[in-house]
């Protein structure tokens, strides 16, 4: 198991990898098609997306919270039916 001081880090390079698979297989086959050599293209572009991805989100990810958590309302207590 993965000590819990690293969850930032570990949180970071799993969506950085599943973003960056997709993305790259998605802009590779909108730029060359479905080619004999598409998954070893896809697989290289993958590897460079993900190089570049992974810092990225462990810098930008805690700001990213940040600003998601000033733009949420916080929500008022519900009162119960029947209560004055």
């Amino acid at each position: 198991m993965i000590p819990k001081r690293f969850e930032p880090y570990a949180f970071s390079a799993t969506l950085s990898c599943m973003m960056s698979f997709i993305i790259s297989g998605v802009s590779t086959y909108r730029a060359l098609g479905l080619i004999d050599s598409f998954m070893s293209i896809w697989i290289a572009n993958w590897l460079t997306s993900w190089a570049i991805a992974f810092p990225v989100v462990t810098v930008v990810a805690p700001l990213a919270r940040r600003l998601v958590s000033l733009a949420i309302a916080e929500e008022k207590p519900q009162r119960s039916k029947g209560t004055a």
